[in-house]
């Protein structure tokens, strides 16, 4: 099973173009019955995300009276643009859900259509990611891809250092081997890792691994985190944190050109690893190792958050965007997605094995491996308050990552704002 081209990307967008201009626009009947009907879908970067046009080509097949209509969003400005678009009456069909955050904010808003009778009327037993969408027992999206957080790495460049990546790694150790890993080749420094500039990197993997509470009020459990970040930023063994975000760095530019030997990143980067080594805009050899747990852990607990699609409670086809979300969380629908190497949100046996059968995907039993985390917790609660909060602790992560402040004053500063400006 291959990821999609680019020219076969390219060709299914034009062909909904076009089916888009037969359908007749405003004349076209509002349900999925026996008319044709053009479906508007809210997504980012369409040419960059071959798992939507996946999904789509996927769901006409079955559906022909149902055309997609893409509306293609930057991926940088999408929660923006959608919180406008909806704040607006926007009329598209259905919405991405693009985190848990944006979705807490528009459903308390009432933005979203309550599709509670499609989730119970679906069995859901293995779909994960699920809970993140409960509202107090209304479910106003359902996930279609469920990604989790591992660790990346770079074959080679162990290889060149004479080590081997063990199957089991606590923080302390990574920290050890990242030093060991740092190295100058043809002039260039390479970093034995690479941690991109978001939040996440530090605080939810601190959160999930200790079980602290990103909502409580209390941060301290960030402390250990925040040690081994700065620790290794001080040492030179990852790129330092004011660097990386004044470059703006791409952390798939920083792992495919070799620039650092190891990457925590989600699964959503391995549908694009594949296809830069497809169209070989990459050599590197890589593989997958479990996240790095805290000493004294007897399992593998990572982060994680689903990506949904719901319906605009300002739909002008609600019918046929009930169907699309439905197909998206469907056996269908996995398998679609699981061609490109996305994760699907349905997970089986059978889906994981089809997964591992992809084009590219590393076959070794490490790998598979870091596939089976024994835990998941979610990146980010469920919370009306959790847009605010998330704002603070990202302001204050920068501040602390980039030397303006101690890790211990950022702390105190979390605490003290969390609590005045969004828990009061």
């Amino acid at each position: 099973m291959i990821a999609l081209n680019t020219s076969r990307r390219l060709a299914a967008v034009a062909a909904l173009a076009l089916a888009v201009t037969a359908c007749g626009g405003s004349d076209e009947p509002a349900g999925g019955g026996d008319g044709n009907v053009t479906l508007r879908v809210s997504v980012w970067n369409l040419a960059k995300t071959p798992e939507f046009t996946a999904l789509f080509e996927a769901f006409q097949q079955a559906n022909p009276t149902i055309k997609i209509q893409p509306v293609d969003i930057l991926a940088d400005d999408y929660p923006e643009k959608v919180t406008t678009m909806l704040a607006g009456g926007d009329t598209t069909d259905v919405i991405t859900m693009k985190n848990v955050i944006d979705y807490s904010r528009y459903s308390s808003r009432g933005q979203l259509l309550d599709i509670t009778d499609a989730v119970k009327s679906t069995d859901t037993s293995k779909l994960a990611g699920l809970d993140a969408f409960d509202v107090q027992g209304k479910y106003f999206a359902m996930p279609y891809r469920q990604d989790f957080w591992l660790l990346y790495y770079n074959k080679k460049a162990f290889e060149a250092a004479g080590v081997t990546m063990p199957d089991k790694l606590t923080w302390d150790e990574y920290a050890k081997l990242a030093q060991q890993l740092t190295r100058e080749e043809g002039g260039k420094k390479v970093y034995g890792a690479y941690h991109h500039t978001w939040r996440s990197v530090v605080q939810a993997v601190a959160a999930a691994q200790s079980g602290g509470d990103q909502l409580g009020g209390d941060y301290s459990f960030f402390n250990d985190q925040y040690a081994l970040a700065l620790g290794l930023q001080k040492s030179g063994a990852v790129l330092d944190f004011g660097t990386a975000k004044a470059q703006k760095s791409d952390y798939r530019t920083q792992f495919e050109t070799g620039a650092a030997a190891m990457m925590p990143m989600g699964t959503w980067y391995i549908s694009g690893i594949l296809e830069a080594r497809k169209k070989g805009a990459t050599d590197v050899e890589w593989g997958l190792a479990p996240m790095p747990q805290r000493p004294g852990g007897t399992e593998v607990t990572t982060f994680g958050s689903p990506t949904a699609f719901a319906v605009n409670a300002k739909a002008e086809h609600a019918d046929a965007a009930r169907k699309f979300v439905q197909f998206a969380a469907s056996q269908a629908g996995a398998e679609a997605i699981t061609k490109v190497g996305v994760v699907p949100a349905l997970q089986t046996p059978e889906i994981t094995k089809a997964y591992f059968a992809a084009e590219g995907m590393p076959s070794d039993e490490l790998s598979k491996k870091a596939f089976e985390p024994d835990k998941v917790v979610l990146e980010m609660p469920v919370s009306e308050k959790a847009s605010d909060i998330d704002t603070i602790l990202n302001e204050e992560h920068e501040l602390v990552m980039v030397g303006e402040k101690s890790a211990a004053d950022g702390i105190a500063s979390m605490n003290e704002r969390v609590k005045n400006e969004a828990l009061d």
